[in-house]
């Protein structure tokens, strides 16, 4: 962020629902804003792999034409697995990789692999739309990195223009029960500024514990800001406001897109 902007959110109360192991660079980033954050992680995401679907899969990686990313989760964890088996990431041969985000996009990088693909727009949608776009998918065989709540319209649009498509699911994302968690008890009692949505399942899980989390009559009714079109359409669907979008799915941009909201 803007050096000038570095107390910019002093006095602000922000809730923060990323799962808690992610949320760590966004707790120091907004403190160093000068926010008072809350952690209400509404999602826990841990590494589920089928072994025998993975050795299937790595068994005929020099197959695979493209590897798709879809979130760091998916690189994080198809990493583990595919270094634990193969112990050196010049395994990964000729396949090409697509990603949905900057974030994956990074996260790829950083085991010194090349982005070939990367839509300006974070959606699978537009993900499946660009590689159709480019060159004929009949019968390109694709690997998809998907967790277990991953939407399906990548695969269909794919498998729509005959790509033979396999999946790899290598995640899983839960609910957390926030009934007794004390944190959840001073959100009701006091609200906060601001809340912050980063994914689909953690608007689900919001409006899942909805009595949990019900404000008291005191309290104060935050703003509640997505990180992407993806998020805004599941908190649209669900019947939750949205008073602010961010421009590109980052830390900052949702950042900026409060800050905007509350200086008008």
């Amino acid at each position: 962020m803007p050096e000038t902007k570095n107390k910019s959110l002093s006095g602000r109360r922000i809730v923060i629902t990323r799962p808690r192991d992610q949320a760590v660079e966004w707790r120091r980033k907004l403190e160093a804003l000068g926010a008072t954050v809350i952690e209400l992680p509404l999602i826990q995401v841990t590494k589920e792999v089928n072994l025998d679907t993975l050795a299937e899969v790595l068994g005929g990686f020099g197959s695979y034409e493209w590897v798709i990313f879809t979130s760091v989760n998916g690189v994080r964890f198809f990493f583990e697995e595919f270094l634990r088996v193969h112990g050196d990431i010049r395994a990964m041969g000729l396949a090409r990789i697509a990603v949905v985000g900057e974030a994956t996009a990074a996260a790829v990088r950083e085991f010194h692999l090349r982005v070939e693909m990367q839509p300006k727009k974070a959606s699978g949608e537009e993900l499946a739309h660009e590689l159709i776009t480019r060159e004929s998918m009949d019968s390109a065989k694709i690997l998809v990195i998907t967790g277990n709540l991953n939407r399906e319209i990548l695969v269909q649009k794919l498998e729509d223009d005959r790509a033979i498509v396999d999946c790899l699911p290598v995640y899983k994302t839960e609910e957390t029960d926030l009934a007794n968690d004390p944190v959840a008890g001073d959100f009701r009692n006091q609200g906060a500024d601001a809340i912050l949505f980063a994914s689909p399942s953690a608007v689900q899980s919001f409006f899942d514990q909805a009595a949990v989390l019900k404000l008291g009559a005191k309290a104060r009714r935050p703003l509640a800001g997505s990180i992407g079109s993806t998020t805004t359409a599941a908190m649209k669907q669900l019947g939750l406001p949205v008073d602010f979008e961010a421009a590109a799915p980052s830390f900052d941009s949702v950042v900026e897109a409060l800050l905007d909201k509350l200086n008008r």
